[in-house]
């Protein structure tokens, strides 16, 4: 087996510039090959980069980062319920367990946010601000309605370069019932009985078609308790962190009425 050393004098030899040695496993021949570091070898074949040409190289990038993370909201009779577990994850690595996706906007309103995590901040740092100026210009908290409409134009004004957040929004409305508002990324929403958004969406939405609106069941609906309905949270969670890695570690449940916002934390798995 030829050595580096000897490679690298039969190199140095030619000054690197005219030939290179071939070898094969029969030794050291004689053969040479004529190389050219000028980009005008000859024998070089334009459609093949061999490392030493200008051909362009692509590069990716992307603004966006999906950090994992489900969220879930229930409208009832005279409550809502929120919740959204604490995994932030990026790829196959876990960056913190303890990432709240719920952001109180009012006293009666929860914003809850899936997606980009920077992204996510961004638009609540925007949503806090536009609060403040409706505060100090009307003396007066904005109804959950309302905030619901502001959240649909802040996500529209951003439609050419959207947030990547995924977006559900709680909370009791003037009438003083539960209501859940449903976002995409631009800012269509509608008012639903129940809404989920991010990784586990998917194993979210058929459990609450079956035990929230009672899709295709013959059994008399009843209106839940806001216990009942922490409890199917909390079940609802376990699922969906038995089938998607991005959804763990806790659930962070709030339990809004007009007498203020209850928090529960209820520990999911770990892995």
């Amino acid at each position: 087996m030829t050595s580096y050393a000897s490679i690298v004098s039969s190199l140095h030899a030619t000054n690197g510039q005219n030939q290179l040695p071939i070898h094969s496993s029969e030794g050291i021949r004689s053969w040479s090959i004529p190389v050219s570091f000028d980009s005008t070898n000859p024998k070089s074949s334009p459609d093949i980069d061999h490392g030493v040409t200008k051909a362009p190289y692509e590069r990716r990038f992307s603004p966006y980062e999906f950090n994992g993370g489900t969220t879930l909201a229930i409208a009832g009779i005279d409550f809502c319920v929120i919740a959204a577990d604490t995994r932030l994850s990026s790829g196959y690595e876990i960056l913190t367990r303890n990432s709240s996706k719920l952001h109180q906007v009012t006293k009666k309103c929860v914003l809850a946010s899936a997606g980009c995590k920077t992204d996510v901040d961004q638009l609540r740092s925007v949503i806090d601000i536009k609060m403040s100026f409706y505060k100090h210009n009307h003396a007066k908290p904005m109804t959950t309605p309302s905030v619901a409409q502001m959240l649909s134009t802040t996500l529209y004004y951003k439609r050419f370069f959207p947030y990547y957040a995924f977006n559900v929004l709680g909370g009791i409305d003037e009438d003083g019932k539960g209501c859940v508002f449903s976002y995409d990324a631009i800012g269509s929403f509608e008012r639903t009985p129940f809404s989920a958004t991010g990784s586990g969406q998917a194993f979210l939405i058929p459990l609450m078609d079956n035990v929230i609106t009672h899709r295709n069941r013959l059994d008399e609906k009843r209106d839940l308790s806001k216990e009942e309905v922490v409890e199917i949270v909390k079940d609802a969670f376990v699922t969906a962190g038995e089938r998607d890695i991005y959804t763990g570690d806790a659930v962070e449940i709030m339990v809004i009425t007009k007498d203020g916002i209850e928090t529960i934390v209820f520990d999911l798995k770990k892995d």
